[in-house]
C-alpha cells in the first residue's frame, strides 16, 4: 500500500484564509512525506462551493504554482455537506485515506500526525474530537453541546464534539458512497458505516481570518436537518403526544359529565380559552414536524443530483522539482 493521503476541505468565500491555510497544511504534508508516513503522490484539495469573492481563483493560482494544490469547483452553491461530500467522492479512487477539515483553521492541523497513525494501524475511521470548550462563551458552548445531546436524543448517532475533521481509508469511503439520500447530515451517516473507528483529541483554536459559516439560526436549521434526516423519533413523539392528549380528553369527558348530572354546568371561560389555544398549538406544530418529513420524501423521489462538479484540477504525477520541498 502506497498510504496516498488526500485533504478535503471545503471552502465557501474564504479568500482572506485561503493562503494561510494553503501554506500550513502545505508544510504539515511535507512533515508527513519526510517521515515516511505517507506517500508523496499526497495531494491538497480544496472544494469551491460556488463561492462569490476570489476563492476559486486562489485555488487555480495554488494549483498553477504547486501541483500538489488541486481543486473542485461546484456549479453553484450546494452547502457544507454537500461541498464535503463532492470531495470525498471525487478523491476516493486516488487515496488510501483522506482526511476532511474546515478550511478557517480552527482544527488543529497537528492532530493529522496521530490520525494517520492510527490509520497506519488499521483503523478506517478516525474522529478528530474537541477536548475541551473552555475557549467558547457561555452560550456558544451551551448551544453547541445542547445540539449533540438534541442530536443523540432524537435517534440521530453522533459523535460528541465532533465536527466533520475526520480520516477515512479508501473502504470507509466506498461505504459512504453506497448511502444515496438527497439529504444529508455526514456527522450522522458516517457512524453507520461501521468498520473499526478511533477518536484523537485536540484543542479547537480561534477562526485565523473572515466570518464563520455556521451563526445560531443556520446551527439550529442544520439540527433539524440532521434529526429529520437520521430519524423517525419525532413522528412517534407525535404519536404519543397524540395518544395522551387522547387520554386526557376521556377524563375531560368523564369530569364534563359528572358535572354536568350533579347540575353544575357553567364552564369557566380560561379553562376552556387554554384548552383551545393549546390544542391548536399542538396540531399546527405536529403538522409541521409531519410536513417537515413529506418535505424530505419530496426531494428523495426527485433523486436531484447532490452536487454537480464544473471542473476538477488534480494532477496525479508530479516532478520532484515541483514539489516546493517535498
Amino acid at each position: 500500500m502506497e498510504n496516498i493521503l488526500y485533504l478535503v476541505i471545503p471552502c465557501y468565500n474564504e479568500e482572506a484564509v485561503l493562503p494561510e491555510t494553503a501554506a500550513r497544511l502545505h508544510k504539515k504534508m511535507g512533515d508527513l512525506v519526510r517521515q515516511g508516513k505517507i506517500d508523496k503522490k499526497s495531494r491538497i484539495i480544496f472544494v469551491n462551493d460556488g463561492s462569490e469573492d476570489r476563492t476559486w481563483e486562489l485555488i487555480c493560482g495554488l494549483h498553477q504554482k504547486d501541483k500538489v494544490f488541486g481543486g473542485i469547483n461546484l456549479s453553484r452553491n450546494r452547502g457544507h455537506q454537500n461541498a464535503l461530500l463532492a470531495g470525498l467522492m471525487t478523491v476516493k479512487e486516488y487515496a488510501d485515506m483522506v482526511i476532511s477539515m474546515d478550511a478557517d483553521l480552527q482544527d488543529d492541523i497537528n492532530a493529522m500526525d496521530a490520525m494517520v497513525e492510527k490509520y497506519l494501524n488499521g483503523t478506517d475511521i478516525v474522529y478528530g474530537v474537541r477536548s475541551s470548550r473552555e475557549r467558547d462563551s457561555f452560550f456558544k458552548k451551551a448551544t453547541a453541546e445542547g445540539f449533540y445531546k438534541a442530536m443523540n436524543a432524537m435517534g440521530a448517532n453522533t459523535v460528541f464534539n465532533h465536527a466533520d475533521y475526520r480520516l477515512m481509508s479508501r473502504r470507509a469511503l466506498e461505504g459512504l458512497s453506497q448511502y444515496g439520500e438527497v439529504n444529508l447530515f455526514l456527522r450522522g451517516i458516517v457512524p453507520m458505516i461501521g468498520y473499526s473507528t478511533d477518536v484523537v483529541y485536540y484543542e479547537r483554536g480561534e477562526r485565523f481570518a473572515g466570518e464563520s459559516k455556521y451563526p445560531l439560526g443556520k446551527m439550529l436549521s442544520f439540527a433539524v436537518e440532521g434529526i429529520t434526516s437520521l430519524s423517525t423519533k419525532p413522528i412517534r413523539m407525535i404519536t404519543g403526544l397524540g395518544f395522551f392528549i387522547f387520554i386526557v380528553s376521556i377524563g375531560m369527558l368523564i369530569y364534563s359529565l359528572v358535572r354536568h348530572f350533579t347540575g353544575a354546568t357553567i364552564v369557566g371561560w380560561t379553562t376552556l380559552m387554554v384548552s383551545v389555544w393549546a390544542i391548536g398549538g399542538l396540531i399546527l406544530l405536529s403538522l409541521g414536524v409531519v410536513g417537515e418529513y413529506i418535505g424530505k420524501i419530496y426531494l428523495e423521489t426527485k433523486a436531484r443530483p447532490r452536487f454537480i462538479m464544473e471542473q476538477f484540477l488534480n494532477d496525479e504525477e508530479n516532478d520532484e522539482e515541483e514539489r516546493n520541498g517535498w
